[in-house]
């Protein structure tokens, strides 16, 4: 399967640190690969992920994980918000991913292998995007509100 990259060049809001929180899954360490299962050359699920030492000040988390790897610019494969400080990824609003769907996108490089930064956001609010949206809205609704944020890297290659 051939996926067009959205080819949006703005970077995501950031916290100046992470205040402490962590990003990790039980699947793959940070900068490793991501196994097969979890991408286009298996079952395709999500990746279980894991968040640690959220701010007191977090009223919800917001997950986006890109590839930047892809020709002109970033391609969405997941963007989830409002997910509770002490809840799981799968508890938060699933938005749309660079396919058009809502939900995970597992990883399908065309060609060699691909990075896929997850980049977690410990937000001070809940965010109003409808569950139609995707990485773009949700990055303008979290502008000045990002508290903390963490990251973990996977590669994968079919």
């Amino acid at each position: 399967m051939i996926l067009l990259a959205a080819c949006s060049k703005e970077a995501p809001p950031k916290a100046a640190a992470s205040n402490g929180m962590t990003l990790s899954s039980t699947a793959f360490v940070d900068g490793d690969g991501i196994p097969k299962q979890y991408g286009c050359s298996g079952a395709g699920t999500a990746p279980p992920l894991a968040f640690a030492n959220v701010p007191p000040a977090a009223k919800s988390l917001a997950l986006i994980v890109n590839d930047p790897d892809v020709p002109g610019g970033q391609f969405t494969h997941w963007a989830v918000w409002n997910i509770p400080p002490g809840g799981s990824v799968q508890s938060g609003v699933q938005g749309k991913n660079s396919i058009g769907k809502n939900g995970w996108a597992p990883p399908c490089p065309p060609v060699g292998e691909h990075r896929y930064v997850f980049d977690l956001y410990a937000l001070d609010t809940m965010v109003d995007v409808p569950q139609d949206k995707g990485r773009d809205d949700l990055e303008k609704a979290m502008a000045g509100h990002v508290v903390a944020q963490a990251s973990i890297t996977g590669r994968y290659k079919r």
